[in-house]
């Protein structure tokens, strides 16, 4: 049987905790900086966790 490879897009996209849970980034932090505030642009700086709902998804592109 051949191995199951990761989805490469969701190697580079997210990263295990300590503790199992999924860190993520959020989006639209790349480009069309100008138009957003200040303080929009420093809150999308910090990493989020992937929610609960999507927690199985992105697990299974894992092969966690």
């Amino acid at each position: 049987m051949p191995k199951v490879k990761t989805k490469s897009g969701a190697k580079k996209r997210f990263s295990l905790t300590g503790t199992g849970k999924i860190k993520r980034k959020h989006a639209y932090k790349s480009h069309i900086l100008t138009k957003k505030t200040t303080k929009q642009k420093r809150n999308l700086t910090h990493a989020g966790l992937v929610s609960s709902a999507d927690m199985d998804r992105v697990k299974a592109m894992l092969n966690i």
